[in-house]
């Protein structure tokens, strides 16, 4: 049963239901061994933050920064910050100093928690240009601190600030007074346009948020919940802290790159992910398949068909299944299936929600296939992450986003774009009194930039409002749409359509190198580096031939018409993406423009 109350007093509040059993399972920076907190312990070490801080003199409704990776002592902060009603401030690992100074300035922070070397480096050089700034506090014991930094502190020094609780009283009325209306967090978004605008998310929202995911996902105590993505993700936020109402445990992972690794050890039941982590998933099964020998491959295909006719004809449909057809699903789960699962280290797995970005239907349809039961959904940042989601035991449409949140308001507007009111709707960003103005309508709906539609009950996304793409024949492209269709092949790990003013449809590709550079070997191709290698001819035509196929149920004037494969990938640190992987298009066209031009000469 969930637990309803505010976030100030939540660790306390499960501590007194479940008491010693296991709350978190972790590891420390740069340690190899998983170790587990109980809510006992974690509510205690939470307590033992706000008494810290408050000693070292952050004040209620302060903000305070978290510049670090996921982290059992990120937790630990965030809760502890929660407990005498200042607020947090989460900042991407990967944020440039740029970025951080930027917040740092228009948030007025004087304390960073910083995860390990690389955002201590970073948020050092802020002391000179951030006049506000008044101390570090790091929760990685190895990083080096600067001989020249007085101004820097250990996590564990300054939770020795709290020992014995001393302002434990002071702590508990702070606890108790929080409002609907405090800020939580103040969640600055990385955009793929313009400044990084913050978007405040209040303790209501996130009470309303919890109340109407409890009616359409079945949480309980016995789910395992891997925290995969950054806490900074409002995706991961959202979706963490509602397990936690609902008494799971959760697995906190600092090495996002050790995420298979993580689910092998763990065996979670649950866990929020991006589209792409699955279509990863679906590129290495079908890599497997291509490899098998004919008996295997046949034997597999059979277990396909009979997977998708279970699942996505009847199952998704809410249609009773006939009896033969659950026997033979019933022997295909119970093997073939079950051991791909057991490979990821799903023994157990109970659902998955997944949102952030287009969903490929050829995707969404194989997961479900393998008994995987993937939950679409949308959601932004200024609406508490979940707007829509499909509902464990209830009909769902491959290709939708789900069924609304219970208690959000979603109208389509004239011009087809979404518009979202309720009480997980954010009142607006930090400082923008003039972008405030602009982002809702008259009446109160949020604008989300989406472009969609209800039918039947379920919502669906047709194009991003600001992305769309006119070309110079007048026809209107969705290059997201298009990239979804692209990405399912295992030989492309990155794609930026280019469409805009232009004559036609054309992109550049990031190949998967690893996949590419085995083909090109088992085919007979030298090559002397991988500008050699996406220049080859021959691997440009099979390239070319595999986007023919993807892209056969597209109009004629979407279709991808010239591509260039590209040596190296998209970045960060050279602006092409956000923290959150999305593709920064005015950037890139801007970087590749001579190369662009190139794809459109006569």
């Amino acid at each position: 049963m969930q637990t309803r109350c505010h976030l100030s007093v939540l660790l306390n509040e499960q501590a007194k239901i479940y008491g010693d059993r296991e709350a978190y399972i972790y590891k420390d920076f740069g340690g190899k061994e998983w170790k587990s907190m109980s809510w006992n312990e974690a509510s205690h070490q939470a307590k033992r933050v706000s008494n810290a801080m408050l000693n070292i003199g952050i004040r209620p409704k302060e903000n305070v920064a978290i510049f670090s990776q996921n982290s059992i002592q990120y937790v630990l902060t965030d809760f502890g910050a929660w407990g005498i009603r200042a607020t947090t401030i989460p900042f991407y690992a990967t944020s440039s100093e740029d970025q951080i100074a930027f917040m740092v300035n228009d948030a007025h922070i004087r304390f960073i928690f910083v995860g390990d070397q690389e955002q201590y480096n970073k948020a050092r050089h802020l002391f000179s240009i951030c006049h506000g700034l008044e101390k570090l506090i790091i929760y990685n014991n190895n990083v080096r601190i600067s001989t020249h930094d007085p101004l820097s502190i250990y996590f564990d020094d300054f939770l020795k600030m709290g020992d014995g609780l001393p302002r434990q009283t002071e702590v508990d009325k702070l606890s108790n007074e929080v409002e609907d209306d405090d800020l939580m967090c103040i969640l600055y978004t990385s955009g793929t346009t313009g400044a990084s605008k913050g978007v405040m998310l209040t303790q209501g929202q996130a009470k309303a948020a919890f109340l109407a995911n409890d009616k359409a996902l079945p949480l309980t105590p016995k789910d395992r919940i891997l925290n995969f993505l950054p806490y900074t993700h409002i995706f991961e936020k959202g979706w963490g802290l509602l397990c936690m109402t609902e008494g799971c445990t959760s697995i906190v992972l600092t090495d996002t790159k050790a995420v298979q690794e993580a689910m092998r050890e763990t065996h979670p039941t649950c866990m929020c992910s991006v589209p792409r982590f699955w279509e990863k998933v679906y590129a290495a099964v079908q890599a497997q398949i291509d490899n098998a020998g004919p008996v295997k491959q046949a034997i597999f295909k059979n277990a396909l068909k009979i997977g998708h006719k279970y699942n996505i004809e009847y199952k998704s449909k809410g249609k009773r299944v006939p009896l033969d057809l659950e026997l033979e699903y019933k022997v295909v789960n119970n093997t073939i299936f079950s051991l791909i699962r057991k490979e990821m280290g799903l023994v157990n797995p109970h659902f998955f929600p997944t949102a952030g970005a287009a969903v490929s239907p050829k995707v969404e349809e194989f997961i479900h296939t393998i008994g995987i039961n993937m939950m679409v959904g949308y959601g932004l940042t200024e609406s508490f992450a979940t707007a829509s989601n499909d509902h464990v035991d209830e009909p769902y449409t491959v290709g939708s986003i789900g069924r609304p949140l219970p208690g959000l308001d979603i109208k389509i507007a004239e011009d087809g774009e979404i518009l979202l009111k309720g009480p997980t709707i954010t009142k607006g960003y930090y400082n923008r009194p003039d972008l405030n103005a602009q982002s809702f309508t008259e009446d109160g709906y949020f604008r989300t930039g989406d472009i969609g539609h209800l039918t039947n009950g379920e919502l669906y996304i047709t194009d991003r409002k600001k992305d769309l793409f006119k070309t110079s024949n007048g026809k209107y492209i969705a290059p997201q749409m298009i990239e979804s269709k692209i990405l399912v092949d295992k030989y492309v790990e990155q794609i930026c359509v280019i469409a805009d003013e232009r004559k036609f449809v054309s992109a550049l590709i990031v190949p998967a190198y690893e996949v590419l550079e085995k083909w090109a070997t088992d085919n007979g191709i030298s090559f002397k580096d991988r500008e050699e290698l996406c220049a080859n001819e021959k691997v440009h035509a099979m390239v070319a031939e595999r986007i023919d196929t993807l892209q056969q149920s597209l109009a004629h004037y979407e279709m991808i018409k010239h591509f260039v494969l590209l040596p190296h990938h998209f970045s960060m640190e050279r602006g092409e993406l956000t923290n959150t992987l999305k593709i920064k298009r005015n950037v890139v066209a801007a970087s590749y423009k001579e190369l662009i031009d190139k794809l459109y000469v006569e």
